[in-house]
């Protein structure tokens, strides 16, 4: 018997490719997180300068069919490693699971590569493994983040107050976000109109 999300390689029409992570793509993954000092943002899950080789060890320690599947993002364009995204929270027998832990390096900003990259995600979650919901969570204080989620078309569905405990001491209020499977054909729209935008 086979788990809820296997790995896959997702491929888009114009802008990324996603590939499950994987060992050999640390350098890329320092490369790529350095520009822009990602792990500088505390409210983020994003590699520190010289801990790519710890992030990924930390993803692939929760990525299992049942679990998670964490994805890097490359470019269409040049070949380029710009960024990653995962599954998280899986909950195959509800049949609903998270799409979080998306950073992306700073020259991939303000593309169409988010906009792809969550179209294959969405899609692959709604269209091919039959999600009745998908959720995007966030840092209350990640105000970039909670706007992209809410241009997805992702509706509030709450805040969970001192969800997570930093490692600086500090409390995470978490922002919750969904999709619905019914909800999926209108965002999908918007999607592929976000994304003939930028061609």
């Amino acid at each position: 018997m086979t788990g809820f999300v296997e790995p896959v390689t997702l491929v888009g029409d114009r802008w990324v490719t996603l590939e499950p992570l994987g060992r050999e793509h640390i350098p890329e993954i320092e490369a790529a997180a350095a520009d822009g000092e990602l792990g500088r943002l505390w409210f983020t899950f994003a590699p520190k300068m010289g801990g790519a080789a710890d992030w990924v060890e930390t993803r692939l320690s929760v990525q299992h069919p049942d679990t998670g599947l964490t994805f890097v993002v490359r470019s269409r364009r040049d070949g380029v490693l710009v960024g990653s995204s995962s599954y998280l929270n899986v909950d195959g027998p509800n049949r609903r699971l998270e799409i979080g832990n998306t950073w992306y390096s700073a020259a991939s900003r303000r593309t169409g590569i988010n906009s792809e990259t969550k179209l294959l995600m969405l899609g692959h979650a709604f269209d091919g493994l039959g999600c009745v919901a998908v959720e995007f969570r966030t840092h209350f204080f990640n105000s970039t983040s909670r706007a992209g989620i809410e241009r997805l078309g992702a509706k509030l569905d709450g805040v969970l107050r001192s969800h997570q405990i930093s490692s600086d001491g500090s409390r995470r209020d978490t922002v919750v976000y969904s999709i619905l499977d019914i909800e999926w054909p209108a965002v999908r729209n918007n999607l592929q109109f976000r994304l003939d935008r930028h061609s």
